[in-house]
């Protein structure tokens, strides 16, 4: 378990009271990959200075091979418990708030937000609302195996997911789960992952590919990606820092 603080603060370490400067306290089950939990760490932690803020955060490792196993097995309520342990812990932490920072172990958010001790930012929440202001009709989804052959598991019923053809899948997913596991991008990864979504673009007129892995943001950016896309963690990081600095809680409506 880790918590982050401010070492320029000495009260940091003896004082965990509120303060007027402090956000709210985010539990982040991390882990799933590496790569992402250090991402939404260093954006979460530079926009926090940018406002004047300071990040209030713990952090839990769990691992991408048990939420693979209840993804395979379709065990929705398994993976809502497993999940819900390192959440249970992050309360006992000081964590208000928690947040996944992977989109397939958001196969079972909604299980995991019936039963989960902390408010959970949804991250199809802000996909959807984005997918809407977007007009978006036709997309492409780029992640995990699992995340791509169901579609974003159901969650966006107001879009056509144009499914990518068996070996494309295949590419992506082991694209994918290497980029999760190093926590390192590639010139090669990228310019692949490039190219097939320029062809599905080109081939089925899809109004954009979602980056539906969190990993994906150590390798696509705004300055090196020339095709449509929607970066579901920028979405989900967006969402979440909104939460931590008082303008709106998970799971409120």
């Amino acid at each position: 378990m880790y918590r982050s603080h401010n070492p320029g603060r000495a009260s940091d370490d003896k004082d965990d009271g509120p303060s007027m400067n402090k956000s709210r306290c985010l539990g982040l089950v991390g882990g799933l990959g590496v790569g992402a939990t250090v991402h939404y760490y260093e954006t979460l932690a530079k926009a926090h200075e940018a406002y004047g803020r300071t990040l209030d955060m713990v952090i839990a490792h769990a691992e991408t091979p048990r939420v693979f196993e209840y993804v395979q097995a379709n065990d929705r309520n398994g993976l809502a418990e497993y999940l819900n342990g390192y959440i249970r812990r992050l309360k006992a932490a000081g964590a208000e708030v928690a947040a996944i920072p992977a989109v397939t172990a958001h196969f079972c958010v909604r299980e995991l937000i019936a039963t989960s001790p902390l408010p959970v930012f949804n991250i199809f929440d802000a996909l959807a609302q984005e997918l809407a202001a977007r007009a978006a009709r036709r997309v492409a989804v780029f992640g995990t195996r699992f995340v791509m052959e169901s579609g974003l598991f159901g969650e966006l019923r107001k879009v056509e997911i144009v499914q990518w053809r068996p070996q494309e899948v295949d590419n992506i997913h082991m694209t994918y789960v290497e980029l999760a596991r190093t926590g390192k991008a590639s010139e090669e990864k990228h310019r692949a992952l490039t190219a097939l979504a320029h062809t599905i673009v080109k081939r089925d007129g899809v109004d954009a590919v979602i980056l539906a892995g969190t990993d994906l943001a150590l390798l696509f950016n705004e300055t090196n990606t020339d095709f449509p896309y929607i970066d579901c963690a920028a979405l989900h990081l967006r969402a979440i820092l909104n939460g931590l600095l008082g303008e709106g809680l998970p799971n409120s409506s």
